[in-house]
């Protein structure tokens, strides 16, 4: 098993994790009711997806 042979900075290791990020996710309207969604998701407010309705939203 491979043994590293000097201990890793702490910049190098910051440097490292400094690549890992929260990204936000891609919004678009619903093409039936208008709201904003979420990519390849049901819409909640209508509850359409891909031209159909998959789901029942009381209001």
């Amino acid at each position: 098993m491979a043994v590293p042979k000097r201990k890793t900075s702490k910049r190098r290791k910051n440097l490292r994790r400094g690549q890992i990020k929260a990204t936000l996710f891609q919004v678009q309207s619903c093409p039936s009711c208008g709201a904003n969604k979420q990519s390849h998701r049901v819409c909640t407010a209508c509850g359409v997806y891909r031209g159909r309705k998959v789901l029942t939203v009381e209001v």
